[in-house]
């Protein structure tokens, strides 16, 4: 069973509304946990916000059972992990030690009283269910609550600005013959953990196959990058020793995964992981070969740029530096007052080509007094035909 969100003041205990929050700063949280304050003391947004948090998390569930995180937590982590972009890791240990956080929470006590405590498993599990749709309910929820906060009039038309950036994804710089490395040594550790919990047989020179295969990969580098006489003949053998070792590996996992057992649910999750890594393997044996032994241009659809974060694209903005950028577009709108009006993720979309549907969404909401926006939006006269 869950609540909303009651503050039981003990001794020592600051209530929310009355927590002191460091203004002489430029850094983003105390920023935000200062609107977090505001809006938790605004009794029509406060209803609003937890409306659209019953909605989602409570709907459907019964009023009875074991009382789960409540819901002013579980969004205050939420604003605070978006804001900072952090991971569940330091989240977590935000949630538990940093005292600020905490009072906004409204969790945070002295005078040795027990504390609150925060499970990592607990915040991911309730973070994690506000989805995409949840979180763009309460973006508009926050917008009119900052607009009513800074717009002196209440028609006051707003100026608006668009641009897109890079959500730049976790992985290494991506070729064919490392990324072949990445599913090689993925489909050797899933056996790994099959022969350590199982004790297969057949796998005695697991040590020997992952120090072969990477030896040979950073010597297909090393032919890829040098210069010199007789370059491609050297890089023909290093990519030919590569793809022999590779596809031996293929060959053995393939034969032995029927083998495999299949006794509980971790079991059965291990082989669909070693499927996905069998079919990255073969993919990227296939590319190596087409393009280092055959000499083949390989057209840019078929290629990934991460076998762990497959949404990862190759991005050219123009830019100098970087000239790359290894992530997913994401489109922003925001009005003069830095407020986040509109947000989207651009799926191999063109920023003129996400024109017309952003500007249906924005003036079903908003009256614009201007719109700027850069180059890269007004190919083929897109703006001139909307606005």
């Amino acid at each position: 069973m869950r609540k909303r969100f009651e503050q039981q003041i003990s001794l020592g205990q600051t209530p929310i509304s009355e927590v002191k929050i460091m203004t002489k700063t430029r850094d983003a949280l105390p920023a935000l946990l200062h609107a977090l304050q505001k809006l938790f003391i605004t009794q029509e947004y406060n209803e609003k916000l937890f409306s659209i948090l019953e909605d989602k998390i409570l709907k459907g569930k019964k009023h009875t059972g074991r009382p789960g995180m409540d819901l002013w937590w579980i969004f205050v982590l939420a604003e605070v992990r978006l804001c900072c972009d952090l991971s569940y890791d330091r989240l977590h240990y935000m949630a538990n030690y940093d005292s600020m956080l905490r009072k906004i929470m409204g969790v945070e006590v002295n005078y040795g009283m027990p504390e609150k405590e925060f499970g990592y498993q607990n915040i991911l599990d309730n973070v994690s269910l506000l989805d995409d749709q949840t979180v763009r309910q309460i973006n508009e929820v926050i917008v009119s609550f900052g607009h009513e906060v800074f717009k002196k009039k209440d028609e006051a038309a707003l100026r608006l600005k668009t641009d897109s950036y890079v959500f730049e994804s976790n992985v290494h710089f991506p070729t064919d013959y490392n990324l072949l490395w990445d599913s090689a040594r993925k489909c050797l550790d899933v056996k790994k953990y099959f022969i350590k919990k199982h004790k297969i047989k057949g796998w005695g020179k697991m040590k020997s196959w992952r120090k072969d295969l990477k030896g040979l990969m950073r010597a297909v580098g090393r032919a890829s990058s040098s210069g010199g006489k007789n370059k491609y003949d050297r890089q023909y053998e290093a990519a030919s020793k590569y793809l022999e070792k590779a596809s031996a590996l293929l060959v053995k996992v393939v034969e032995s995964k029927s083998d495999l057992p299949i006794n509980n649910p971790m079991d059965f999750s291990q082989i669909i992981a070693l499927e996905y890594y069998i079919k990255m393997l073969e993919k990227h044996i296939d590319l190596v070969d087409r393009r280092l032994l055959q000499g083949e241009m390989i057209p840019h659809e078929e290629k990934i740029f991460s076998i762990f974060e497959t949404y990862t694209e190759w991005i050219k903005k123009g830019k100098l530096h970087p000239n790359v950028e290894l992530g997913q577009k994401i489109l922003l709108t925001t009005d003069q007052y830095n407020l986040m009006l509109d947000y989207q993720v651009m799926d191999e979309l063109a920023d003129n080509e996400a024109v017309e549907e952003l500007a249906d969404r924005i003036l079903k909401k908003h009256r614009a007094h201007s719109w700027s926006f850069d180059k890269g939006f007004s190919s083929n006269d897109t703006l001139s035909r909307i606005f």
